[in-house]
């Protein structure tokens, strides 16, 4: 049997303080989101980490249904941390993500609010936050990534049109195990980062391609166009709807796409 994606990363050596310090492999799992979810339960290490090579019951925002194909990058970690930091942990693996797929794969990844790591106005990667809370207290918080990399999009008529994968935008073979030893190392630092006060928020600010862009957004039954003029210090949106108001939204439930005659590629 070749060795593993988590093997060969190893290997090449993973220098990190929190992140990756445990770290539990599977070929096949329903979600790693859970097996993480389940692990902290039974008092699992912040940091701790689930990759699999396929996922049979993987998810994204707002339930949405996620390929997991074999060859593609499916990760999840586990963090503890303050309540301040919760709405933060998202954008940090934003980051992450994309400083890793630019050193990697030399591509120019763009975000698009709030965790979909775009190239070329196509997605290329998700990012999934879920928490468990004990009243003001976070008991954990579950980061999971889902990366593109050999998925064939244009096999699939629901995502050929919207998705990518490194190996198409790049022209070569991406090293999945260089790429999720990079996110690793970089989610580390960013966190490390954190606890001491420093925010990824301007970073992230700096990758978001939606700022600037007109936006027409779906959030609890109500729907708003207007221009993507910021985001807080939380990571909300600041969206000026067409009236003038300024609305503060939120990752949640929410649905973003290009207003009807703004360009598609930056929705």
């Amino acid at each position: 049997m070749p060795p593993s994606i988590v093997s060969q990363m190893l290997r090449t050596g993973l220098y990190t303080a929190v992140i990756g310090r445990s770290v539990r492999y599977y070929q096949s799992t329903g979600s790693t989101m859970d097996d993480v979810a389940e692990w902290a339960r039974a008092g699992a290490d912040e940091g701790a980490v689930v990759v699999a090579e396929t996922q049979t019951a993987s998810r994204g925002r707002m339930g949405r249904r996620w390929i997991s194909d074999d060859g593609n990058l499916y990760f999840s970690v586990l963090f503890r941390p303050e309540p301040d930091a919760l709405p933060l942990l998202s954008p940090l693996a934003g980051v992450a993500v994309a400083r890793a797929v630019r050193q990697v794969a030399g591509l120019y990844p763009t975000i698009k609010w709030p965790n979909d790591i775009m190239i070329d106005g196509r997605k290329v990667a998700g990012i999934l936050a879920e928490s468990a809370l004990s009243g003001s207290r976070v008991q954990h918080a579950v980061v999971g990534i889902g990366v593109n990399i050999a998925l064939d999009v244009a096999a699939d008529p629901e995502i050929s049109a919207t998705a990518t994968s490194l190996n198409h935008a790049s022209e070569s073979e991406i090293d999945r195990s260089e790429l999720l030893r990079r996110i690793l190392q970089h989610m580390d630092a960013l966190y490390l980062d954190l606890r001491r006060g420093c925010s990824p928020i301007a970073e992230w600010r700096r990758w978001l391609d939606t700022l600037g862009q007109r936006v027409t957004v779906t959030h609890h039954g109500a729907t708003d166009t207007g221009l993507a003029e910021d985001i807080d210090e939380h990571g909300n949106l600041l969206l000026r709807v067409d009236a003038g108001e300024l609305l503060t939204l939120t990752a949640g439930d929410i649905t973003l796409r290009a207003a009807q005659g703004a360009p598609a590629a930056n929705a």
